[in-house]
C-alpha cells in the first residue's frame, strides 16, 4: 500500500430479528457446537480479547440486573461486539421470560456497528452448545451418561435438551425438578411431546433428582447455594453448573472442576468464588475447557466432575457473526437505510449556498 491507509467504506447497519435468528440456528445444533469449540480453541490460544462482564444492578430491584458482555474475536471470525442481556426473575411471574437481550456487532476494520441482533436466543444457544460440548468431552473417559435430571426448567434446560438431542445423546431416564409445580409439569410436557423415548419422573426434592441421575443440569435463577450435601453426590455425576450458583463450596471443595475461564469464573460470588473465598485458593480448580480439549486434562471417574461455565462474550460474538453472514448470503438482512448520518469531518458542503451543513 505503499504506507497509503486503506479507505474503508461506512458498512450498512441492520437490525436481525429474533425469527431470523431462530430460522438460522434451529436444527444446526452439531455445526454450531463445532462453532463454540473453535471459540474456546482460539480463547485458550489467546486469540480473543474477552474483558470482565459489568453488572448493573439496581438498589430497588435487588433480584435483577442487566450485563454487558464486550468482547473482540479473531480466527476466521474477525469481529468485535457487545452483548447487553438482562434478568429480571419477576418476569416469570407475568408469564414473559427471565431474560431479554441485544447483541451489538461491529465492523472489525472501522468500528461502525454493523447490526443489532436480537440475542436471548443466540445467548441460550451458545450457553446449550457449550454444556452439550462439555458434556461430551467430560464423558469420553468416564462413559456417556444414560440418565439425566434437570434442575430448573425454563429456556435454558429447554435449548441444553435440545442439543443433547441434536448431538445424539439418548436417555434412558429423565429427571425433572423445579420449586415451582407448574413448571415442572411444562417441562414434562414439553419432553414427552419431543418424542425423546427416555422414562420421565419429576421428583420432589433436590436429593431424589440428584441421587437418580448420572448427569445433572443446574440451569435454575438461584442467586446463592441452596444445595448443601456433599453426600448427594456420592454416584460422582457429570453436573453441567450452568446457573454458577446452586453449590455450596463444600461440594465444589469434593469434586473435579473444570470452568471456562478461571478469571471470570471465580467472582461475582458464584459457587467457586464462594470456594475461593472459603480455602483462599484456587488449588481445587483441575483447569479449563480449553485444557481438556488440548488433553491436558481428563475428568476423574473417583469425584463428581462439575462443569461450571460463567459465559463468555466471545461465544455470543461468533454465533452472532454466524447467523449474520448466513443472512447476508439469503439477501435477507433488514438494512436501516441512512442509519449513519452527518459522517464527513468537516460536514458536506450546500453549493448552492455556499455554506456547509
Amino acid at each position: 500500500m505503499n504506507g497509503q491507509i486503506p479507505p474503508f467504506a461506512i458498512p450498512s447497519f441492520a437490525v436481525v430479528p429474533g425469527a431470523q435468528v431462530h430460522q438460522v440456528l434451529s436444527g444446526d445444533e452439531r455445526r454450531v457446537i463445532s462453532l463454540v469449540e473453535e471459540v474456546y480453541r482460539a480463547h485458550g490460544e489467546g486469540d480473543s480479547v474477552n474483558p470482565p462482564s459489568y453488572f448493573l444492578r439496581f438498589p430497588d430491584r435487588p433480584s435483577s440486573r442487566i450485563i454487558a458482555l464486550p468482547a473482540s474475536l479473531g480466527g476466521q471470525t474477525r469481529i468485535d461486539g457487545l452483548k447487553w442481556i438482562s434478568s429480571f426473575p419477576e418476569n416469570i411471574h407475568a408469564g414473559i421470560p427471565r431474560a431479554s437481550a441485544v447483541l451489538v456487532l461491529n465492523d472489525r476494520d472501522t468500528g461502525y456497528p454493523i447490526a443489532c441482533m436480537e440475542s436471548s436466543i443466540i445467548s441460550a444457544t451458545r450457553t446449550a452448545a457449550s454444556a452439550a460440548l462439555a458434556a461430551d468431552l467430560l464423558s469420553r473417559e468416564r462413559g456417556r451418561p444414560r440418565r439425566v435430571g434437570f434442575f430448573g426448567v425454563g429456556l435454558i434446560a429447554r435449548y441444553i435438551h435440545t442439543y443433547l438431542r441434536g448431538s445424539g445423546w439418548e436417555f434412558e431416564e429423565i429427571g425433572v425438578h423445579d420449586l415451582d409445580a407448574e413448571n415442572s409439569e411444562g417441562f414434562r410436557s414439553y419432553l414427552e411431546h419431543d418424542g425423546d423415548g427416555g422414562r420421565i419422573t419429576v421428583h420432589d426434592s433436590p436429593e431424589a433428582l440428584i441421587r437418580s441421575c448420572d448427569l445433572v443440569v443446574f440451569a435454575t435463577v438461584a442467586g446463592t447455594p441452596h444445595v448443601t450435601d456433599p453426600g448427594w453426590f456420592s454416584h460422582n455425576p457429570l453436573v453441567l453448573h450452568v446457573s454458577l450458583r446452586d453449590l455450596a463450596p463444600e461440594i465444589v471443595l469434593s469434586s473435579a472442576n473444570i470452568v471456562d475461564d478461571i478469571e471470570h469464573c471465580l467472582k461475582a460470588e458464584t459457587s467457586p468464588h464462594l470456594a475461593e473465598q472459603a480455602v483462599g485458593h484456587r488449588e481445587f480448580i483441575d483447569g479449563t475447557l480449553f485444557d481438556v480439549l488440548s488433553g491436558r486434562i481428563s475428568a476423574p471417574a473417583d469425584r463428581p466432575v462439575v462443569f461450571s461455565p460463567f459465559g463468555l462474550g466471545v461465544l455470543d460474538l461468533a454465533v452472532g457473526k454466524y447467523v449474520y453472514d448466513r443472512i447476508h448470503e439469503r439477501g435477507e438482512l433488514a438494512v436501516v437505510a441512512d442509519f449513519f448520518h452527518d459522517v464527513h469531518r468537516y460536514g458536506e458542503a450546500d453549493r448552492s449556498e455556499g455554506r456547509h451543513v
